[in-house]
């Protein structure tokens, strides 16, 4: 019953209404008692006792999507709706994306916004941002949403058509906004999924960042 008036319900029951839920494991998890002993304890959006205050109804903290090029040939391909692009979401100052790395750890990251050149690599030039929705997450609750979503995207889990950044990028932002990537962002993995041989011309990625923080 308090799980049922959360907040963070009403944002779960938008994710699994859509068919964007099958892919994700994590829900299964989501729904297990061991999680709910363990999270609606800790994160009061999942239920847990939290007095609500003036500062908690006035503040609405925008999620953005941070996109990049992996190849200059987007410049050709954007104008028809596709490309080779890594995306990040962006809450409370900082961005969070999902890369492979060759631990089974958490693969979920955390960088400063539109910095993924710097703290990345080269070919991840910055294109554009685009305001998805608002949340009404503290920075707490999102991180601890993050946390658990670590459980699933683990580094060695990241496949390029089933399971990459834009993936992750998607289940965020449904989590904490209710809305969905545009299609675009990771239309290449759809048609690579129809067209094998595409996937030799995908720039492949490094599985080792120097830089970033991985959260």
């Amino acid at each position: 019953h308090v799980f049922k008036n959360s907040k963070f319900a009403s944002q779960l029951l938008t994710f699994v209404e859509s068919s964007e839920w099958l892919r994700y494991p994590i829900l299964v998890f989501l729904n297990r008692q061991v999680f709910l002993s363990l999270s609606l304890r800790g994160m009061p959006c999942l239920g847990g006792v939290r007095e609500s205050s003036s500062e908690d109804i006035r503040h609405r903290e925008p999620v953005v999507l941070n996109i990049y090029d992996l190849s200059t040939s987007n410049d050709y391909t954007f104008p028809l709706g596709v490309g080779v692009f890594h995306s990040g979401v962006q809450m409370y100052g900082r961005e969070y994306a999902f890369l492979a790395i060759n631990l089974s750890i958490s693969g979920i990251f955390e960088i400063r916004p539109r910095n993924g050149q710097e703290e990345l690599g080269e070919h991840f030039r910055f294109r554009k941002s685009i305001l998805l929705g608002y949340t009404d997450f503290t920075c707490a609750e999102v991180k601890r949403v993050i946390y658990l979503l670590g459980l699933e995207f683990r580094g060695t889990s990241y496949h390029l058509t089933s399971k990459n950044c834009n993936h992750f990028s998607n289940c965020l932002a449904l989590l904490v906004c209710g809305r969905k990537i545009p299609r675009w962002v990771n239309r290449l993995a759809y048609l690579i999924t129809c067209v094998p041989f595409l996937e030799r011309f995908v720039v492949a990625r490094p599985t080792h960042y120097p830089q970033f923080s991985r959260f």
